[in-house]
């Protein structure tokens, strides 16, 4: 089965579940249990929806079962899991949800609320949960349709339903450098998270203390996929303002990666910081039959750049742009080097199930790491990086402005 297939079955049995606990408690409907609870360990994890904003819904995600359920919410540890594997981990958890204000100003007992999940955000190991739900618990179904470009910024999960009362027991202490930038209220929210970044924290877990709102003089919730975005922009601007002071790479690099249906291929070129992420993805070829083919049919683009003089939010990629920005910029940093950088991502039929933008930052990361081609010219680079996917080379820089932009000359080659 593909994971969409198994998103599908996930959800099938959960109905079959939902559908018999109502029954033994005397309600109706496969989507509707009254008072039903939910006992398990959460990773931990707590979501913060964006709908309705300023007024968001947050609760905690708990998986069904006890122990240590870290790798339910941790993509740095997905790295050789399967696409069906992950769905499978996001769809076995169920999302309780409260609905409180951004602020908290005027939140009553629901400040108490998000203070106890902010104790389970900074918790550095898995908590045991108890949830009783109030009204309908409802299984989102399966999205249809190819990729659309850019990405789902966050991650599938499983049944949702409201929160009446959340208990949690045994929370361990949190990591010294979380616990010491929650109480310094003083540095800003991209201070804290460069700080947390430094200290060897992972991204995740500086998300999850973004978004429940931990970090920063101007405190407030901040939805999951919202704080994504903004940890890995911060972070890659920080360590942007590092690599501008470097020396230009002396050679054209070329890093390529695969994984969860995804090719990712680098090219460092020698250049002051100009970035651009082009991404292709290809539309189902139809078969004639009911359903659509796998094989790849016509291949549409999306793309976004920026130089050292020019900083551009992204209007095609989204928070794809700045997952990839990071995982370049993390080596730029570590060699002490400062390039050009085209990060070349295909996206293939068989990434089935968008599962967020971590696994972005999580595939330039590893492409980063694996040993590194030397091409003799940047258009060498690119016919080398486009080998490893299934786009001509011609097509990729006919969608991109990376040569435009390295020919034009700026201030600082006349310093």
């Amino acid at each position: 089965m593909d994971a969409r297939e198994i998103k599908d079955e996930i959800a099938r049995r959960w109905h079959m579940t939902l559908a018999r606990n109502a029954a033994d408690a005397g309600a109706g409907g496969a989507r509707t249990e009254r008072g039903m609870s939910v006992s398990g360990s959460t990773p931990p994890s707590v979501f913060v929806g964006s709908y309705g904003y300023p007024k968001v819904y947050v609760g905690p995600m708990v998986p069904p079962v006890h122990g240590d359920t870290a790798i339910f919410d941790s993509p740095e540890r997905w790295r050789g899991l399967s696409l069906g594997d992950i769905v499978g981990l996001r769809l076995g958890m169920i999302r309780g949800v409260r609905q409180v204000r951004a602020d908290l100003a005027g939140s009553g007992g629901d400040s108490r609320y998000v203070e106890r999940l902010q104790e389970v955000a900074m918790a550095s190991a898995s908590i045991g949960s108890d949830i009783s739900f109030e009204g309908p618990v409802r299984i989102r179904t399966a999205r249809r349709g190819g990729h659309s470009g850019g990405d789902d910024t966050g991650t599938p999960f499983g049944p949702i339903g409201l929160v009446r009362s959340a208990e949690f027991s045994d929370v361990p202490r949190p990591s010294k450098q979380i616990e010491r930038l929650y109480y310094d209220t003083d540095a800003s929210a991209s201070e804290a998270m460069f700080s947390l970044y430094e200290s060897g924290v992972a991204m995740s877990d500086i998300q999850r203390c973004l978004s429940i709102g931990m970090l920063g003089s101007r405190r407030r919730l901040v939805p999951t996929k919202w704080s994504i975005t903004a940890a890995d922009s911060a972070i890659s601007s920080r360590l942007l303002w590092h690599v501008s002071e470097c020396d230009v790479v002396d050679s054209c690099r070329v890093f390529c990666h695969e994984h969860l249906g995804n090719a990712f291929a680098v090219v460092l070129f020698e250049n002051r910081w100009l970035f651009e992420l082009v991404e292709a993805w290809h539309a189902p070829a139809p078969d004639g039959g009911n359903n659509a083919s796998k094989a790849p049919g016509r291949t549409s683009f999306a793309s976004d750049w920026e130089t050292s003089h020019l900083q551009r939010a992204p209007q095609n990629t989204a928070g794809a742009y700045y997952a990839a920005r990071l995982g370049v910029l993390e080596y730029l940093a570590e060699k002490h080097v400062q390039a050009g950088a085209l990060v070349m991502r295909e996206i293939r039929p068989e990434y089935s199930v968008p599962v967020g933008v971590w696994q972005v930052r999580e595939g330039v990361r590893a492409a980063m790491k694996n040993p590194v081609a030397v091409a003799d010219s940047m258009a060498g680079g690119v016919r080398l990086a486009a080998s490893a996917t299934g786009i001509a080379a011609s097509d990729w820089l006919g969608h991109a402005d990376t040569t435009r932009l390295a020919r034009q000359r700026t201030l600082g080659d006349y310093a």
